[in-house]
């Protein structure tokens, strides 16, 4: 099978579903934006394999938020009426309090903040942080495409705890690498 269709060459994609879409439509903005955040959280994994074990530990839980960012994709890439969303697992009430227990549990590790925290410490740290900001990106990007048409109102709900979840996990990266949290300093303080 050839990776190349070239049935995009004049700058429309097909949905899931088969309808037919602008390459710059609102619904490909959002769920390319979920599958940049995919591969920043590879990236992360990537990092992780070069960390002490403490924070290794963690790469399993972004396996499984690889592969859930995956169905959020195709949830945000399938209208709500099409057919094909019978074949389509949506983001549920359950997922998102999922990553809320979850942020909890791991919050239990961390000490209390007391400042703002730049993006870094350690490098899988740094790259979560990474993360984090392309989910709130397309959080942004999926907010205006609800705005338009109607979504998964859970998949809102989803990015926006993900990107919780994302910083909480970089904290916690950078207390098991022993590496402090980068803390925000205003500028001239």
């Amino acid at each position: 099978m050839k990776i190349y269709t070239r049935s995009g060459d004049a700058g429309d994609t097909g949905l899931f579903g088969g309808e037919r879409v602008a390459k710059d439509d609102l619904r490909v903005a959002a769920y390319g934006t979920v599958d940049e955040a995919n591969a920043a959280l590879g990236l992360a994994r990537a990092a992780l394999a070069r960390a002490g074990q403490g924070a290794r530990a963690l790469d399993a839980e972004l396996a499984a938020l690889q592969s859930a960012l995956f169905e959020l994709g195709a949830d945000l890439a399938t209208p709500l009426e099409a057919r094909a969303r019978q074949a389509v697992r949506s983001v549920t009430a359950d997922d998102v309090e999922a990553l809320e227990r979850r942020i909890d549990a791991l919050d239990e590790e961390l000490e209390p903040l007391t400042s703002f925290v730049l993006p870094g410490g350690a490098e899988p740290a740094a790259a979560l942080h990474l993360a984090r900001a392309v989910v709130r990106r397309a959080e942004r990007d999926a907010v205006a495409l609800a705005r338009s048409v109607a979504i998964n109102p859970e998949a809102l709900r989803y990015l926006n705890r993900l990107s919780d979840l994302l910083f909480t996990l970089a904290r916690v990266v950078n207390a098991r690498e022993k590496v402090g949290d980068v803390p925000w300093r205003a500028r001239g303080a």
